[in-house]
């Protein structure tokens, strides 16, 4: 082989980190108009904006933002744990967060607990490690250390999707427990008394299992006969189909069901379909989530909508709050409520 293949490229530059220094000098502007623009480019003027752009992409800058938020004692970076990130709720609030919170040049930071407390548990530490302007969890659930380790901490820590338990600090999100009534009574006032509640993951998943309670309660309350049907594996419509035939042949009056989220709600119309029941006539079912498929079902879901992206704004507008130095008025929780859409399959 020719010597000449083998030496690496004479006129390879070696790359060379562009600093903050170098952006400024570009654009003739302070280091601190940097910084400032990078933080908050509200505050700095649209000449200066448009000429720290310029030198920003010209230069190909990337901003150390765990640098700057050191400096600051905190970064631009919010922490939020979710329990799936398959899970198409969690999805919705996420999304609305980081529009939100994308103009206070903050990123989120997206973390896994897959419903298991200890797993929260280390990665609230090494959140806390990256000392974040927040920390979002999701629920009221957590571990003691956990507890611990958020008790003391001066940057806002939110607790989402669930009210009615110990806070930490500030909780967003609606009681599950008052779904289940509200899915009880719609049923029974649709005339089913032979009621059925279709779970997954339940022994895991603490709001499904708040949503269940409730709803046998009202139930029984309303003098209905109520039972649950259960899988331990992760919701989808595979083990809605199999619930739903499971249901049937442990309790074959069955008239009314309700799911434990819409994924399992698909699953049982399609086993509906397969099985040849006519729903709603035989056969009310609903859901919990309004996915994006719910309306779109033959027949169209019933099902519950939980404003998981009022969830996500509600959570950016008090870490804004507390970025712009407010101090913190009236109630810790903030209670965004649960709408029924009453469609053709209930």
């Amino acid at each position: 082989m020719d010597d000449r293949m083998r030496k690496p490229p004479r006129n390879r530059r070696k790359m060379q980190s562009v600093t903050m220094s170098d952006v400024a000098e570009l654009a003739n502007v302070s280091p601190s108009t940097v910084s400032l623009f990078l933080r908050k480019p509200e505050a700095v003027s649209g000449t200066a904006s448009q000429a720290i752009s310029r030198a920003i992409e010209k230069l190909n800058y990337v901003p150390n933002l765990m640098a700057g938020g050191l400096a600051a004692a905190s970064s631009r970076a919010v922490s939020i744990l979710v329990p799936s990130v398959r899970n198409a709720f969690f999805a919705e609030t996420v999304a609305s967060m980081q529009t939100a919170l994308k103009k206070q040049r903050l990123q989120l930071i997206l973390g896994h607990t897959e419903y298991d407390e200890q797993e929260e548990e280390e990665l609230v530490r090494m959140a806390l490690s990256w000392a974040p302007a927040a920390i979002v969890l999701t629920g009221l659930s957590h571990s003691p250390a956990t507890r611990r380790l958020l008790a003391n901490v001066t940057i806002p820590v939110i607790e989402i999707w669930e009210l009615g338990g110990p806070q930490i600090d500030a909780a967003i999100g609606f009681h599950h427990d008052q779904v289940g009534v509200a899915v009880a009574e719609h049923l029974i006032q649709q005339g089913r008394r032979n009621l059925v509640f279709l779970g997954a993951r339940m022994h895991q998943d603490r709001r499904a299992k708040q949503r269940c309670d409730g709803f046998l309660q009202a139930a029984h309350a309303a003098g209905a006969v109520a039972k649950v049907v259960e899988h331990p594996d992760t919701a989808s419509a595979e083990i809605g189909s199999m619930l739903l035939a499971e249901a049937l042949r442990l309790h074959p009056d069955t008239d009314g069901i309700a799911c434990s989220n819409d994924h399992i709600a698909l699953g049982a119309l399609f086993a509906c379909e397969r099985l040849k029941i006519a729903v709603p006539d035989r056969l009310a079912v609903v859901g919990f989530g309004d996915l994006s498929f719910s309306a779109a079902c033959n027949p169209p879901l019933t099902t519950i909508r939980p404003s998981g992206d009022l969830i996500g704004r509600e959570a950016a507008r008090l870490i804004e709050d507390h970025l712009n130095g407010e101090k913190p008025t009236g109630s810790r929780m903030i209670d965004t409520r649960f709408t029924l859409q009453h469609r053709r399959s209930s």
